[in-house]
């Protein structure tokens, strides 16, 4: 914990050339570094993780892969291809849950009233702690995708494709993973230990990537339910990775967020970061106060 404070106080005197955007920029890089070195110290944080994702890789291939209709066909080899931007996109959401409990238990441990302390940006400790996670989140998302090869996923399925679309597909994951880590951090923030963090952080998750077009073809649903799924945020980032990786799965349909899958994921991430930084800023200033 001494470290810690030490390593706040690095960034504790007057603000230095670059005025307070710079200032905050500095203190939220001492932050996730400590974040960081925590994790690599606790490395089982990071192995269940990993653990997780992989499990539902391998069991909704192999054991929902023959009987899931993907347009005209069960064939499994065609679900496995469509499953896996779900699969990547529900591992990002879920580091939702780390975010939040992460900050409740800091919070619980009188870490967040040392930070406070210091004369420090009131946004760079939510800040730091969001951008550590994000790190996180891309290496299990690369252990993922390794595991997802061994499997047999392939980018290119259905539709051409190439490096830089695979790699935007990706860009696009992380972003809707750091926007999921401020809600998580918002609800650090409101709830009174890591315990209730956790489960207020996953609980929700699982209407919010069940009711989308993750695992099924969102045309076989009710019409009712098709629309919710369509207009999901969580289906926009699913369904522009799909047709960057090139993999089936693009069905027809008149939801501006399916006709405009990438930029419908973007402005939804963007927004998300905007409105519960936001929120999230302002119950720590509060709880400041």
């Amino acid at each position: 914990m001494s470290a810690v404070t030490d390593a706040a106080r690095s960034v504790a005197p007057a603000p230095a050339p670059g005025g307070s955007l710079g200032q905050s920029v500095r203190d939220s890089l001492v932050v996730a570094k400590r974040n960081l070195i925590r994790m690599t110290r606790i490395p089982e944080m990071i192995l269940f993780g990993i653990i997780q994702p992989v499990m539902f890789v391998v069991m909704f291939t192999y054991v929902f892969g023959g009987s899931m209709q993907i347009g005209s066909t069960t064939d499994p080899d065609v679900y496995k291809n469509f499953l896996m931007a779900g699969i990547f996109a529900q591992t990002v959401t879920f580091a939702t849950a780390g975010s939040a409990a992460g900050i409740a238990d800091d919070m619980q441990k009188g870490l967040v009233d040392r930070f406070r302390s210091l004369p420090m940006a009131r946004g760079a400790v939510l800040t730091g702690r969001t951008v550590a996670d994000l790190v996180q989140t891309a290496i299990t998302l690369l252990v993922l995708a390794v595991v997802a090869l061994l499997v047999g996923w392939r980018t290119g399925s259905a539709e051409p494709t190439n490096a830089a679309r695979v790699l935007a597909a990706f860009g696009l994951l992380l972003l809707l993973g750091y926007a999921f880590t401020w809600i998580g951090a918002l609800i650090g923030l409101s709830v009174r230990t890591p315990e209730a963090a956790t489960s207020g952080g996953i609980i929700w998750l699982f209407p919010v990537t069940f009711i989308s077009n993750a695992f099924v073809d969102s045309s076989q649903m009710t019409p009712w339910l098709r629309h919710i799924a369509e207009w999901n945020p969580f289906s926009a980032t699913v369904q522009a990775c799909r047709v960057l990786f090139g993999n089936p799965g693009v069905v027809e349909s008149s939801a501006w967020p399916m006709q405009h899958p990438v930029w419908a994921s973007v402005i939804w991430s963007v927004l998300i970061i905007v409105a519960f930084r936001t929120l999230a800023v302002r119950k720590y200033r509060k709880a400041d106060g």
